[in-house]
Order: C-alpha cells, then structure tokens, then sequence
C-alpha cells in the first residue's frame, strides 16, 4: 500500500507588504511615471508663468493730470490704515486730560461724477450722517498720518466708541447725539496709556476702556483736541447676474460745547489740521484748500473759549482692501496664478489612480497587497506630500514674485504680519494637497479619470464662479454655500480681517470668507475624508 505525503515546503509563506513597502511602492510609481512627473512640474511652473503675465502699471488721474498711485500710510501695529480727518488741536507735553460736550453730529453726502466735498457745496442728494460718520476728542501722538491715537466719539447710529490705534473699538453709551440728547466725552492720559468715559449728563461719568496705547509715547508732548471725519457714501444695488455700485464723499459736522483741556498751559491757540491733505494749519472759519486729488475738503469754527463746530470727511480706521476709502491692494492678488495649479493637482490625483484601472495594473497592485484599505491610504498619502511640496515650492516663488511685480508697477500692497504670509503660502499647499486626494477618491469610485476630473472640478470650481464672478446667488444662499462646500478652504489665503466698524464689501470675490481660515480648509478635509471612505469601501466590495 501506498502511504501519500503531502509536500510541505521549506520556504515560509509571503508576508503581505507593510505599509512603508506600499508608501515606497507608491512613490516609484508617481516619479517613474512620465505624466505625473510632468504634472507636479506644471503645478510649480504654470503659477510663476501666470503671475509674470498678470504685471499691471498702476496709476490714476485728476484734471486732466496723472498720478501715482498713493501707499496707504503704516498704523504703529505695521498694518496699513486710513487716517483721514480734521483735528483741531493744541499740545499736550504731559500727562493730562480733554472733556467735551457734544451736542449734534450732521452730515452731508453725495454722488457725483467728480471726487470733492467742500464745506457750504450744495449737494443734489439729501443731507444726513453715514453710519460710521464720527466726531469726537482724541489724544494722537502727532499729526502725521499712522500715527497712535485714542478718541472718544459719537457715530452716525452705532452710539459713542472709544477707539485707538485704527483697529481698536469699544462700544459705549447707545443712540444718537442732539441737542435735547448730548454726549460728554473725556479722555485722560498717563503716560502711553489713555482712559475713555462717557456720559449723559457731565456729572456721572462710566469707564467706556483703559488701553496702553501702541505708538505713544509715555513721556513728551503730543497732540489733543477735537475732530470730523466721515467715510464715503456707498450705495449697492445686487440683482441676480450683476451689481452695481456708486459711492461719493460724505462731510460730517460736530457740534461741541464746553470744551476743556488740562495739561495744555501755555499751548498756544487752537490749530486745525486737516490729517491726510498735507496741508498745513488753516486758520477758524477757512475751509481748507484742496490738492490734486485730495477729497478732504474740512473746516472748523470757534463761537467762544469753549464752543467749537468741526467738519471733516475721510476714514479713521484700518484700511480695508474693497472698501470705499480703501487705499491698498490685496495680498491675495499675488496668489492669482495658484488657481491652475489647483486644476493640475486635481488631474493628478484623478488620473494616479483611474489609470491604473484602464490599464489594468490595479489587479497587480491589489494582487501584491490584498489590504485595500493600505494601498488607498499609501496612494492617498504619497500623493498628498507630492502634491504639498510642489504647491508650496509654487506659493514660494509666486508670491514673493507677484507681490514684486505689484509694487514694480506702482500697486500699493497693503502689509500682511510674517506670521499670516506663512498661513497663507502652508495653507494653499495644503489646499491643493487635499484637493489631490479629493480627486484620487472620486477617481477610485468612478474608475474613469474623466469623470473624477469633471466632477471634482465643477464640484470646486462652479459654486467659485457663482459667488465670485456671477453673482448668481442671493447672500443667504452664497454664505452656506461658503460654509459647507470645498470653496470654504479658500479661506485660508484670507489675509485679512473683517472689521464690523469699517463699512465694506467682506464678500469671497474680494477675499473675505465667513469660517475662520484654518476651519475653512477643514471643510475641505472632511469633504476628502468622506470621499475616501467612501471610496474604501466600494474598493473593498468590488472587484478590482
């Protein structure tokens, strides 16, 4: 009888890859292959070729004459400001204080075709105060445009504020100021730092804010007194495919009485000084003449020792790029270009993996290493680094390129911190990092790079066109959209703040996003995450 032995072989059985065979594994495919390489080459080139394209010469004229384009002045925190409006003042060489009675603020505003307010112009719209139109006392470092200030003021119809240093704001006492209704101001200061109290009647005074002020100094003299300003008129009309603008300067005119200054023995008169001009000291009741292109066209008169009425137009606050009185330009501008890259990254990762698919080698790679789960995750994160690296050698020539190229031309750029320039080149890295893998999701579920390339495309790119260039959408429908879709991780190239006391358009077409910069680009990353679960689980189910 024959006894059957079954063979046994001496060589242990295979072990299925671990995960940084499949990571390596992954990279010898993306740098092996012709057209990925290709592809992470156009990812750095074709923004660098875009931005040296988009050079613009910036330069604007007035009567007939052509100027450059002005810089908006630097605020003592280094971000660029509006410093607009007329100060009646005297020197304060130490510590000391103002009080002031306000009685009315009034205001007129127009639109025409021209860019001057003068006092006593009759006007073809009706006379009333922009929201943010202000009068007030204020301490300033000096009368040089940027420089550190704190000021109690009335508003339009946002009450009394204390603001400081063009970014700072406190609200205090609400409703508006008139005869039968008046505010009492009073700044105090001690060294760099300066108290704000208001009050409704002059005898019980509230603490609206105590703040070291930036900039001023703790010894020396400086400038107190009584100022106007009022930033443009705007009106925007929004219908469905357009909207249109028009905007025109807005004078404001405070009433004081009661004015009293300590710390100022031996100051001198009264001066006024219409900030942002560059014209020097006018005298009571003299409007101030006008340079070539100035829109600040202030008085201010005297009735008694204590009883003043000032009238300015301008802004006093950050300068918003987009807004009315804005000066400077956006940094995000500069990362224009970055949009092709984003297209170039989302075929990328569509096409490294449908093609192994229409080639068949996808059923080598699952053969190799049965773990599906493995193998997505290593493609996905191959492509994410490789996609990464490009993108930030991309930011890291463009924008420094394209900011180069602005200020070549004339574009005032208004300054960003190091800090949010690295937010922003990182942060569109990783954009377009998840973006890839975005695509590389779709493209494992579809099978069909076409089809992962169209779908992620317009799933990224036509709620973009509607709420940044159509204008398509109401603004309720436009802010979810904004919130819940990938577009929201355009937030992260916001180089800016939106700040609720300058009146302006924070919409995404001029670079305002409603979710705070990093979690905008999470909406993006979970959008990516459920893509690839999704796309893990289908791989699981299916065959190859």
């Amino acid at each position: 009888m024959t006894v059957m032995v079954p063979y046994r072989s001496s060589v242990a059985p295979a072990r299925p890859p671990g995960f940084p065979s499949l990571l390596l594994a992954e990279w010898t495919k993306l740098r092996t292959v012709r057209g990925f390489l290709i592809a992470l080459l156009l990812t750095v080139l074709l923004p660098v070729g875009f931005t040296l394209l988009g050079r613009s010469e910036c330069s604007f004229g007035s009567d007939g004459q052509s100027f450059a384009c002005p810089s908006a002045p630097v605020g003592p925190d280094g971000e660029a400001v509006d410093d607009n409006l007329y100060f009646v003042h005297q020197s304060l060489p130490a510590n000391g204080s103002i009080t002031a009675e306000v009685t009315g603020l009034t205001g007129k505003y127009n639109q025409p075709s021209g860019n001057r307010v003068r006092v006593g112009q009759a006007f073809p719209s009706a006379s009333g105060t922009q929201p943010w139109s202000k009068a007030g006392i204020m301490i300033k470092a000096s009368t040089k445009q940027g420089s550190a200030y704190a000021a109690m003021l009335v508003t339009g119809s946002n009450g009394t504020r204390m603001q400081w240093d063009y970014t700072g704001d406190t609200a205090g006492l609400r409703g508006n100021v008139s005869a039968s209704s008046p505010r009492w101001l009073r700044l105090v200061r001690s060294g760099s730092t300066v108290t704000g109290y208001d009050s409704r009647n002059g005898s019980t005074w509230t603490e609206v804010g105590r703040y070291q002020v930036h900039g001023l100094p703790a010894s020396g003299t400086v400038q107190v007194g009584l100022f106007a300003a009022s930033p443009s008129h705007t009106t925007v009309t929004n219908s469905i495919g357009s909207s249109v603008g028009s905007q025109g300067p807005a004078l404001a005119t405070g009433a004081f009485a009661a004015v009293t200054a300590s710390g100022t023995a031996g100051a001198g008169p009264w001066t006024g000084t219409e900030i942002g001009s560059g014209i020097g000291p006018v005298p009571p009741g003299a409007p101030t003449p006008g340079g070539p292109g100035s829109i600040f066209d202030g008085s201010w008169q005297q009735a008694g020792p204590a009883a003043f009425t000032v009238s300015g137009s301008g802004e006093v606050g950050p300068d918003v790029p987009g807004a009315p009185d804005s000066i400077g330009a956006s940094v995000q501008v500069a990362l224009s270009g970055m949009f092709v890259a984003l297209i170039v990254v989302i075929v990328l990762g569509a096409l490294f993996v449908a093609a192994e698919y229409r080639r068949g080698m996808i059923r080598v790679t699952l053969a190799a290493a049965p773990s599906r789960w493995r193998v997505l995750a290593a493609k996905s994160a191959v492509l994410a680094a490789a996609s990464f690296v490009a993108g930030l050698i991309a930011v890291g020539i463009t924008l420094p390129l394209g900011l180069h190229l602005l200020r070549a031309g004339g574009n005032p750029i208004d300054p960003i911190s190091a800090l949010t320039e690295a937010r922003m080149a990182v942060g569109t890295a990783l954009l377009l990092a998840v973006a890839a893998v975005l695509a590389l999701a779709i493209g494992a579920m579809t099978r069909r790079s076409m089809l992962a390339i169209v779908t992620v495309i317009v799933f990224i790119f036509i709620p973009y066109i509607l709420v940044n260039v159509a204008n398509l959408l109401p603004g309720a429908t436009t802010h979810w959209l904004l919130r819940l879709l990938p577009i929201a991780a355009f937030s992260i190239q916001q180089p800016y703040p939106a700040y609720h006391q300058v009146l302006a358009p924070y919409t995404a077409s001029n670079g305002y996003y409603p979710l705070a910069p990093w979690a905008g680009l999470g909406v993006l990353v979970l959008w990516a995450a459920v893509a690839l679960v999704a796309a893990g689980w289908l791989l699981r189910r299916r065959d190859a």
